[in-house]
């Protein structure tokens, strides 16, 4: 990928998300949320690919992966004024759908198109197919590792908000707040086990799933940006006090200590 096709690519996101803001607050708070989002995944993946030695081409193409990531989005958010795929659209089909209307990756090789699209398509996905491999594999585990990073600051930012200011609080709310906690989620925590998101109740119960984030990442730059950051300890200071939030919170930094001494 040439550098001048990075820039018409930025230059043309500018301009695709300016036009979903509107008259409505409530969808502006939140076409801001994913537009800030995009670009500070921008960020992350740059830190990705410099601790990885990429090539200057590698690093342009995850630059476009990650910007395009959440491509669908604003499109959602607009129509159906929710981030939820179950009872909307699956916004990584929607995401390419933008690409090919637009027809944004015409002047791309064919090899680096499939790969944008590949990283794209399951980058939100439980998990990686498994005949996923070379390149198609290395940019799908980097952009899911960057998405994580910010989300982890976005969630935070999010709570926080809501903490403090809950009437003037304008972001979408996915789950019931409450100080209750699904056992279920609890044990799969404990298990090892990445949750899925259909079994989760409550807002705690997306603290727990947030913090089994880490048994999906899949660089060591990314669990010591993560440590560093103290994002698990700042998502269990919202959490409720209690043994089974002892026996996680224990569980999840043993982990990634284990990980990032072992460098997996």
């Amino acid at each position: 990928m040439e550098k001048k096709q990075l820039e018409k690519f930025n230059a043309w996101f500018d301009d695709y998300v300016k036009g979903f803001y509107c008259d409505d607050p409530y969808i502006n708070a939140n076409i801001k949320l994913k537009e800030d989002h995009s670009k500070r995944v921008c960020d992350e993946m740059r830190y990705l690919t410099d601790n990885l030695g990429l090539a200057p081409n590698q690093r342009r193409l995850a630059d476009a992966i990650a910007l395009f990531h959440d491509l669908g989005r604003f499109e959602q958010f607009s129509k159906y004024r929710t981030y939820k795929d179950h009872i909307s659209i699956n916004h990584n089909t929607m995401a390419l759908e933008v690409l090919r209307k637009n027809n944004l990756l015409a002047d791309v090789p064919d090899d680096e198109r499939q790969i944008i699209e590949k990283a794209i398509e399951f980058h939100g996905a439980k998990e990686l197919p498994k005949d996923l491999s070379g390149d198609c594999l290395l940019f799908s585990k980097l952009i899911r590792d960057a998405d994580k990073l910010d989300i982890f600051y976005v969630v935070l930012d999010y709570y926080k908000k809501y903490r403090d200011n809950p009437k003037e609080f304008q972001l979408e709310m996915e789950l019931p707040d409450g100080p209750e906690y699904s056992v279920e989620v609890v044990k799969g925590i404990l298990a090892g086990e990445r949750i899925d998101y259909r079994t989760m109740r409550t807002w705690n119960d997306m603290k727990l799933c947030q913090l089994g984030w880490v048994y999906d990442v899949n660089y060591t730059a990314t669990l010591k940006r993560i440590k560093e950051r103290k994002f698990l300890e700042m998502v269990l200071d919202f959490l409720p006090e209690t043994p089974d939030i002892e026996k996680v919170k224990k569980k999840i930094l043993d982990y990634v200590d284990s990980r990032i001494e072992k460098k997996q």
